[in-house]
């Protein structure tokens, strides 16, 4: 089975990708703070619009019709989940709004004395709203802190702050700052050996690696569909027991059946249209003469190992040229060894420009790159980065080994 991706069939269906400044193609490095789509999203968003566009439950064509494009957009997100029940997948905002929603809920079960453990890792989204629920729930709050010689999460330390009044871990996959992997599969175990539950950010890890939540047993995960290739909406996973003992808030007329009672007032219907057609984009990249694919999964898992094998190409030269510059600092893990233990995105400083001055000089020469602290102050409060952050360079799997020539380059003039 081949395991290489045909970057350019991808990039030529991104209409984005096509924007230039002067006489250069764009280099998009912003995909850690929304990916480009393809045109397939676009026209499923119109499509949608122009001719299913209808609230849920009514009996005529349209909303029938509308309905059944839901129906499969849950199941299609379960497929990219690796969930067997599409009901447990609930659409929402964004994730913020839905970790809020659940946070809130989760709160109401807990007691005086409780603990809730939370890592420095983590975007805010996953940091904050848990530490507001456990202010009102009057519980405990344990900080793991992160290694910060490569911005790697300390295990060991997470091993040692839960205990048998933990009862809630949560933690990132991916982080969005400098794209440190986390072994979530070993933090779910360390949780439930105390009868924890585990809810995971997998908002950066989505258009980077596979998510496996059977495999993983975790009992909640969120990621967002602006982040691999879709419209902006939020997704919220959690096991049906789970989400069907919590009491949510919602109202009254809601339903109180999967997913509907975790998906509060009208949904964006054209969004999931969307949603579904970046998961199809998806499984696409592993479908092909070459793959023995059979269902939708499949095909899944083989696109996600033709990407992590290009992106892994394109961050080690990535890494490798920022070393040979001596004003730029690189957090996170840059041991070409340990590649699988990161995906292709690269926090940095310079040593004589602030993170803004950089990404302004980078927006000149055409290279699209943020500044700042991207909500993951945990983290950049731990590397004493603020107030003015770092920059990051996010690759995705439609960039190129041109982009990363240009940005290299653009980096050492400066």
């Amino acid at each position: 089975m081949s395991v290489i991706l045909n970057v350019e069939a991808c990039r030529e269906q991104f209409p984005a990708l096509s924007r230039r400044v002067g006489d250069e193609p764009v280099v998009f490095l912003d995909g850690a703070a929304g990916s480009q789509v393809p045109q397939r999203v676009i026209d499923a968003v119109g499509d949608y619009l122009a001719h299913t566009n209808a609230n849920h439950g009514g009996v005529f064509p349209t909303s029938v019709e509308s309905d059944a494009i839901l129906d499969a957009g849950h199941r299609s997100v379960a497929d990219l989940l690796g969930a067997d029940d599409p009901d447990e997948v609930c659409f929402g905002a964004n994730m913020t709004t839905l970790t809020l929603a659940l946070s809130r809920a989760m709160a109401r079960t807990w007691q005086r004395g409780d603990e809730i453990v939370l890592t420095r890792l983590d975007h805010d989204a996953n940091h904050t709203p848990w530490l507001l629920a456990a202010r009102d729930a009057g519980v405990t709050v344990r900080t793991v802190s992160i290694d910060l010689a490569d911005c790697t999460l300390r295990l060991d330390e997470l091993a040692g702050a839960i205990n048998a009044r933990t009862r809630l871990v949560a933690c990132p996959c991916a982080a969005n700052s400098v794209g440190t992997l986390v072994d979530v599969a070993e933090v779910v175990r360390l949780a439930h050996a105390h009868g924890a539950e585990v809810f995971l950010d997998a908002v950066h890890y989505a258009p980077h690696r596979l998510i496996d939540v059977t495999a993983w047993d975790c009992d909640y995960l969120v990621c967002s569909a602006y982040k691999f290739f879709g419209p902006h909406v939020g997704v919220l996973w959690g096991r049906a027991t789970r989400l069907r003992e919590r009491e949510p808030y919602k109202l009254r007329p809601a339903p109180n059946n999967l997913p509907g009672r975790w998906m509060t007032g009208t949904q964006s219907h054209e969004g999931i249209a969307g949603v579904a057609a970046a998961v199809a984009y998806l499984a696409d990249i592993g479908t092909d003469h070459t793959a023995d694919v059979t269902d939708r999964r499949a095909a899944l898992r083989v696109a996600f190992e033709r990407i992590a094998s290009h992106e892994r190409i394109l961050v080690e030269r990535l890494l490798t040229g920022l070393a040979e510059i001596p004003d730029v600092t690189v957090y996170g893990i840059t041991d070409q060894a340990r590649m699988d233990q990161r995906v292709p995105t690269v926090g940095l400083t310079h040593g004589r420009l602030k993170p803004r001055q950089v990404a302004e000089q980078l927006a000149r020469a055409g290279i699209f790159a943020w500044h700042g602290n991207f909500y993951a102050l945990p983290l950049t409060e731990a590397l004493g980065l603020e107030p003015e952050g770092m920059v990051r360079l996010s690759l995705l799997h439609y960039n190129t080994h041109e982009d990363v020539e240009r940005t290299l380059e653009a980096l050492r003039v400066l």
